[in-house]
């Protein structure tokens, strides 16, 4: 009984040190990704935009959905293992910047993505691309995961190494 009061203890301890150093952490961040795809700017803006193919290419979607209709703002809910998820853009300028905030309240995290499409400067038939999510998370334990198991660049690197092997390469994304 005293062993499992002392783990129960220091269970508690470790539980309030993550949340005191997530509370001491800012609830907004801004993380900026860039990589070099191997294909047109124009092929890169389709894939960005065909959302109802994200789970084509991206592993860990099982599905989505698209919930706008044509002439309507593009809204989309992405299901994971984790539940669902819901984005509307804010900002559409094919086919070079699209912006996309999630759309989903109460949750303990939220914010938007920023994607910027470029031709390459040195080979015409390369794109660059760069995402730069303005999020925040609200509970400090959440905040806590977020910054220092999970980074706010992990979701970012993923997906933009994801674009890369839509089109056939292997990228490294960089942080910019």
């Amino acid at each position: 009984m005293k062993w499992a009061l002392i783990a129960l203890s220091g269970l508690f301890i470790l539980i309030a040190i993550i949340a005191l150093i997530g509370a001491l952490q800012p609830r907004d961040h801004v993380a900026t990704m860039t990589a070099t795809i191997s294909a047109p700017a124009e092929k890169v803006w389709a894939a960005l935009t065909d959302v109802a193919a994200y789970p084509t290419w991206r592993s860990g979607l099982k599905r989505v959905d698209v919930l706008s209709k044509p002439g309507e703002p593009l809204s989309w809910r992405e299901t994971t293992s984790q539940g669902p998820m819901t984005f509307t853009t804010e900002v559409f300028e094919p086919p070079k910047r699209m912006v996309a905030r999630i759309k989903d309240e109460g949750q303990p995290f939220g914010g938007a993505w920023e994607y910027v499409v470029a031709a390459d400067s040195t080979d015409a038939g390369k794109s660059r691309v760069t995402i730069t999510e303005r999020g925040w998370v609200s509970n400090p334990v959440f905040r806590f995961v977020s910054r220092f198991v999970m980074g706010h660049y992990g979701t970012l690197d993923t997906y933009l190494r994801a674009l890369g092997r839509k089109f056939g390469t292997d990228v490294v994304p960089v942080r910019a």
